[in-house]
């Protein structure tokens, strides 16, 4: 009897294309990758990795837990609420129907009353003056590094951005603020040093060649000891004669003060005590979509909208109604786990405690994002064997927790009460799973 290749056993790829399931995954996934997963079942089966009757199978799999992301919700279980690298800040739920209804056409620059074209994004605009009124006019663009770099582009390109040494910060990902500042064909002025800058500092730099004053907010680190800094109103007395514009780089995103965060800088205190104009970040403790703000004086945010650069960075839609709806709507997630309180915490931890028969400790929590650095937030968490936080990472539901001194800690500030069941579930089968490779590495 002649020896039958097994390769020739392989499903061909339109018997394959033509199962049900697979003509299903087709209306919610692209047809190349569709293709790509029927295409690599066949390669395994070519290489010898499945047999050809495990084809079939192999693609009803993968087609069913293909979806057209690769992005996958994680629970956050380390205590950090703005978690750069989970996104920042979880939408309300309020923002979430908001980002749908604006999936479609929406009146996003058009008056329906008069069929004319209106001004863009006026409802979040809107909603932004109305939590922050010691703005005089607001302006939204899509980060809060685009809102710096308009900022300056439009109040000093070819001029001079007066800024002292000790604010000159370095960023997420690398980003240095001089370097985002000469992008813009600014020229930084730096005064004072790195631990100290006085009033007589910005005034000596000061002249015709100033542009804009630029005050920071240092991000994610503090100088202590001996130290002294420049307040927004010292400044405003040296810039108003003038009429310098002065910038306040906030960073965060409060927009009124947070007496859980009485260190943090806010939106009205600092356009109180004279900053021109405010920058700050939509999604970190504001709890909205990446959005830039800027809040200030009326003329000076209509100088920036003006500016040709405000076009390529402005917002899309769908960040425009997520904000507004972030702003306008309940308490978004970011301010209830900033808010949770410590007794519900202990409770809900040692009741996950008690089902897995783990400890419970004592564990501080992080704001996280640059906002509040240093600052603890009181809190508890499980404590788990190390070797659980790649299982939990990889497993379903993806669950991020906090791997500090030997211990895997789960920290339950950032995760919504209905999803504990869903951490229980996601622990127990890394347990088992932890165990079943013990057994094996025994065996």
């Amino acid at each position: 009897m002649d020896h039958v290749d097994p390769r020739r056993l392989i499903p061909r790829t339109n018997d394959l294309l033509a199962l049900p399931a697979v003509r299903e995954a087709r209306s919610r996934l692209s047809e190349p990758v569709v293709r790509d997963l029927v295409r690599d079942a066949q390669e395994k089966a070519r290489r010898g990795d499945i047999a050809p009757g495990q084809v079939e199978p192999a693609v009803l799999a993968a087609v069913a837990a293909r979806s057209a992301t690769t992005l996958r919700p994680v629970l956050n279980a380390t205590g950090v609420i703005v978690h750069t690298n989970l996104g920042r800040a979880p939408l309300s739920a309020a923002a979430v129907d908001a980002l749908v209804a604006a999936s479609g056409y929406v009146d996003v620059e058009l008056n329906l009353a008069d069929g004319r074209r209106s001004r863009r994004g006026a409802g979040a605009r809107a909603a932004l003056l109305a939590a922050c009124p010691a703005a005089e006019d607001a302006l939204v663009v899509n980060n809060g590094a685009a809102a710096l770099v308009l900022a300056t582009t439009a109040l000093a390109a070819g001029r001079e951005v007066v800024v002292s040494r000790g604010e000159l910060v370095e960023i997420g990902a690398g980003f240095r603020l001089p370097d985002l500042i000469e992008s813009t064909g600014a020229v930084l002025h730096e005064v004072g040093t790195t631990n100290r800058t006085h009033l007589r500092d910005y005034a000596d730099a000061l002249g015709p060649a100033t542009g804009c004053v630029l005050k920071v907010h240092p991000s994610n680190f503090r100088v202590e000891g001996f130290t002294s800094a420049v307040g927004l109103e010292e400044l405003k007395s040296l810039t108003a004669a003038d009429g310098i514009p002065l910038v306040a780089d906030l960073g965060s995103g409060l927009l009124a003060p947070d007496p859980h965060l009485p260190h943090e800088p806010d939106a009205a205190t600092a356009l109180a005590s004279g900053a021109d104009v405010v920058i700050a970040s939509g999604d970190k403790l504001l709890g909205g979509p990446q959005a830039g703000l800027l809040l200030g004086r009326r003329d000076i945010i209509e100088r920036l909208s003006r500016h040709p650069l405000a076009r390529a960075v402005r917002a899309d839609k769908l960040s425009l109604a997520a904000l507004e709806a972030t702003v306008a709507g309940g308490a978004p997630p970011v301010v209830q786990a900033l808010h949770a309180d410590i007794g519900t915490l202990q409770r809900r931890t040692e009741r996950l405690a008690a089902a897995l028969g783990v400890p419970v400790v004592a564990h501080a929590g992080r704001v996280g994002g640059g906002g509040a650095p240093g600052f603890a937030l009181p809190g508890w968490a499980l404590r788990l064997p190390e070797g659980l936080a790649g299982l939990l990472r990889t497993g379903d539901p993806a669950v991020l927790p906090r791997v500090h001194s030997g211990s895997c800690l789960l920290d339950l500030r950032c995760v919504p009460e209905g999803d504990d069941d869903r951490i229980l579930e996601a622990v127990r089968k890394a347990l088992a799973a932890l165990g079943a490779a013990d057994a094996g590495a025994a065996g």
